[in-house]
């Protein structure tokens, strides 16, 4: 498996996530870097078959299966500000997944190590050939690389391939109306013919892109309606969680139930700061539809 030439100074090499190399002034930028035993080896093999050295790490977000292997590869790590302590302690990292210090071997991308943060960037910064943008929602510093030369954006998990989302049933987010705007911004970019890469699942531009945004947008849509129709009843955010994952056809296993928490979590907040539900107590932390 070998890297995909996307223009003339961009390269992708497949996974998931995905790792974008940008070359700028002759050198080399990864972008999420990944996880994986092995993938620090691949990533430094392709840039030798590509006569590059390294000269940067940048990261869409700190979730451990985009940063993991970063202390491996001899290049400082930079991240949006709002990431950088989430990359840096593992405890930050499992409490924005799980909410709290996870079982041990629960989260599918567990990394129990620090990861030096060399640097820090804010959205709007110019960095090696690269905008960074404002793609937030999934994560609250999730961050896009607008890569005009080439055409591009690498779009890390502002949104989300159909095949992954059929599998999993929520788009993780931790802010419902932010991961909507950065669904809205990349509709914008993709009607301008821009080239959008999720980091799990492929690229893709003009009626490809458009298509599955407008699937990631009606996921959260179709979420919300089934949030309203089982919440006739107070249900505790598990059971709605597993009552939309269930209406959606999801295979059901604890740890996909456990992730889905987070975005049913999100999605009450913002049900319930539109006035549409109340939270009661009744044997235990409990939501329903506030009636007229």
């Amino acid at each position: 498996m070998g890297v995909k030439k996307l223009g003339d100074t961009a390269y992708l090499y497949p996974g998931s996530p995905s790792t974008l190399i940008r070359v700028h002034e002759g050198k080399a930028v990864l972008i999420d870097s990944g996880h994986g035993s092995g993938r620090h080896k691949d990533l430094k093999r392709e840039l030798r078959k590509l006569g590059l050295e390294l000269k940067l790490q940048l990261a869409t977000h700190a979730h451990a299966d985009h940063i993991s292997v970063c202390p491996k590869i001899d290049a400082p790590l930079f991240i949006h500000r709002f990431e950088f302590s989430i990359a840096e302690s593992p405890l930050n990292r499992e409490v924005l997944t799980f909410g709290s210090k996870a079982p041990r071997g629960f989260l599918a991308y567990a990394f129990p190590d620090e990861v030096k943060v060399h640097g820090v960037f804010e959205w709007g910064d110019e960095i090696e050939g690269l905008t960074a943008i404002q793609l937030n929602g999934h994560s609250p510093g999730m961050t896009g690389f607008l890569d005009e030369e080439n055409g591009l954006i690498y779009a890390g998990d502002s949104f989300f391939g159909e095949r992954l989302l059929q599998s999993v049933g929520l788009p993780y987010l931790v802010d419902v109306g932010l991961f909507r705007k950065s669904l809205g911004a990349l509709r914008e970019y993709a009607e301008k013919g821009y080239l959008l890469i999720p980091s799990h699942g492929k690229a893709v531009s003009g009626e490809d892109a458009l298509e599955i945004i407008e699937f990631n947008i009606k996921r959260v849509e179709d979420a919300e309606n089934l949030a309203l129709e089982f919440l006739r009843e107070p249900l505790a955010v598990d059971e709605l969680a597993y009552r939309i994952m269930k209406s959606l056809g999801v295979e059901i296993t604890p740890k996909k139930l456990a992730l889905n928490l987070v975005p049913a979590r999100a999605l009450m907040a913002e049900l319930y700061n539109r006035g549409e539900i109340k939270a009661v107590v009744d044997k235990g932390l409990k939501w329903v539809i506030e009636k007229g």
